[in-house]
């Protein structure tokens, strides 16, 4: 199944898209997808809806993330190879883990404001992973037996703030917007193999990143079992699994950097597609 919300902010509903790409409206059968619904096997009972009875969304709307109530957004670093040569970084011998604050939580085709003083946004193309039942200390051999679903993740980062002000590197991922989501949650049964899916971004019309998961140094089991040695992973919470080579960071001879105006385009294959444009500093953007 392709689960996803929409509608505008503060009154989003559930919805599926069906084999013909029709959204249907899921609000009578849950009131919305949200982490209390997933651990209560909410997935397993859309198993049995018939789409064709529920009511037609019309077409366009807004792609609200993919679970109402995020509770983290984990991020794994450097976890393609290539990518972190273009970075100047060696390939990590074990995970490199961080956050982005929930608030940097938007729907896939929201706005992307860039922070005041921002020189240095960059894009990230990455599979995320939502999580659909409690997992702790789980053995990679069954990890993928708690994940609900897959989803496109755009890791937005603010390169000075990551790398040139000290500290760590949330500061530089969890800016307000950093953090679209969706347009979908594809169940697992609809994606049987997650270290096999093509990806992609464009800046303006320019491909920058080409990719496939295949490529990661670390796959999606180990990174199940890896995390929840170290935190409980909810129902909810997102993994978002790093990306391949190609972001503005690494352009030679010179970075390329966003800037107001820009449009990103990005998708990975069976998961959606993303498109945002960039905008100045402008709070009623972020609220509104």
């Amino acid at each position: 199944m392709k689960l996803l919300r929409f509608g505008p902010k503060g009154a989003e509903k559930p919805g599926l898209m069906d084999a013909d790409g029709v959204i249907r409206d899921l609000s009578g059968v849950l009131p919305d997808l949200t982490s209390a619904q997933l651990a209560a096997g909410a997935i397993a009972r859309l198993s049995d809806v018939d789409p064709s009875r529920l009511p037609v969304v019309e077409q366009p709307v807004r792609y609200a993330p993919v679970v109402a109530d995020i509770g983290k957004l984990i991020c794994v670093g450097l976890n393609y190879s290539d990518h972190a040569a273009e970075s100047g970084m060696a390939v990590p011998a074990e995970p490199v883990l961080f956050t982005k604050a929930t608030s940097s939580i938007i729907g896939c085709n929201d706005p992307v404001v860039l922070p005041r003083g921002s020189v240095k946004s960059d894009w990230e193309v990455e599979l995320g992973v939502v999580i659909g039942k409690r997992a702790r200390y789980v053995d990679e051999a069954n990890a993928l037996d708690y994940v609900a679903g897959y989803c496109v993740v755009n890791d937005l980062s603010e390169r000075e703030y990551q790398l040139e002000r000290g500290g760590q590197w949330d500061k530089g991922k969890g800016c307000d917007t950093f953090g679209p989501v969706g347009p979908w949650l594809v169940t697992t049964d609809e994606v049987p193999d997650p270290q096999n899916l093509d990806m992609w971004l464009e800046v303006n019309g320019k491909r920058y990143q080409t990719g496939n998961t295949r490529t990661m140094v670390f796959t999606v089991a180990h990174l199940v079992s890896y995390i929840s040695r170290f935190m409980t992973l909810q129902p909810g919470d997102v993994i978002s699994t790093g990306t391949p080579p190609g972001v503005g960071l690494g352009q030679k001879p010179d970075p390329v950097y966003l800037e107001p105006g820009d449009r990103m385009k990005l998708g990975i294959e069976g998961l959606g597609e993303q498109e945002q444009t960039v905008h100045a500093w402008n709070e009623a953007l972020i609220d509104g």
